[in-house]
């Protein structure tokens, strides 16, 4: 093996990249052959073009396009790849908390999946203990149940936009839900107007962001959206049916949602749940 006249394919065996990695750098004018027979159309490099190649290969990786490593290959400039690699970095320390927070809502979805399978259906009234939480929550001006059809999803609206202005994850809007004062808990004039996000106590110190205590409620799932107001006038009904106080907020969890099949409908399993103590 001639080292100063190697064929494309040598030189690519050499470096571990393919034949058509070395045409497309000599098409883009990023590592021409170092000679090209006229007669035959070879191409023949040297292989101390491996430096130039494994500068390509490692700017590649760091998340230059071809484009951008050209040009500073052409620029010769040290200060300019010095501060691409410095705005990279910052680029990958935002993209490593992403994940961070995507791989954590995709555990809950797993986790929530898994309580949908094992929590009660049809509307079934049961007692349960549930650890402390955390929410980001968000006030409207409309109330929930006076707007029949869409009053959730333009809570779900707000929110999210609420969320984009405070720069929270859009990770979390995963697992959402709505909150009722305990004082707007009246049957028969029920006012629910906050949207909620549950989030990591790594927020607990967010202005909008509330702790929840770890207690027992009482509780009921449902996959019918629109009947949440009738259930919920039954739950607090149930509370002074089994003699239990309420210490409070009225709050319906979002479970699971399954595929939209259906363009009009949000299909979801969802949970409320009432702060209780026995008398």
């Amino acid at each position: 093996m001639n080292l100063g006249k190697l064929t494309i394919g040598q030189m690519a065996q050499i470096n571990a990249v393919s034949v058509q990695t070395l045409r497309l750098y000599d098409k883009k004018e990023l590592l021409k052959p170092l000679v090209v027979d006229e007669s035959t159309g070879y191409r023949y490099y040297h292989i101390n073009q491996s430096a130039r190649l494994d500068m390509i290969q490692y700017m590649k990786d760091y998340g230059m396009t071809l484009r951008q490593i050209r040009e500073h290959i052409e620029k010769k400039s040290l200060e300019d790849t010095v501060d691409f690699l410095k705005k990279r970095f910052d680029e990958i320390g935002s993209e490593i908390e992403f994940l961070k927070y995507n791989r954590k809502q995709i555990g809950r979805s797993i986790e929530n999946y898994e309580r949908y399978v094992n929590l009660p259906k049809e509307n079934q009234i049961f007692i349960e203990y549930i650890g402390e939480r955390y929410i980001f929550k968000h006030k409207s001006k409309k109330n929930y149940f006076d707007l029949d059809g869409f009053g959730y999803e333009l809570l779900l609206h707000e929110l999210k936009k609420a969320m984009i202005y405070d720069k929270l994850p859009l990770t979390y809007y995963r697992n959402v839900g709505t909150i009722m004062r305990k004082e707007n808990m009246k049957p028969g004039n029920l006012l629910c107007n906050e949207a909620f996000v549950l989030v990591d106590d790594n927020f607990k110190d967010h202005e909008d962001v509330e702790r929840i205590p770890a207690q027992l409620y009482l509780s009921m799932c449902s996959d019918n959206l629109y009947d949440e107001m009738e259930l919920a006038e039954r739950l607090i009904s149930e509370t002074e049916k089994r003699g239990l106080d309420v210490i409070g907020d009225y709050i319906c969890e979002v479970i699971t949602e399954f595929p939209a099949f259906k363009e009009d409908l949000r299909d979801m399993f969802f949970k409320i749940q009432i702060p209780i103590k026995f008398r």
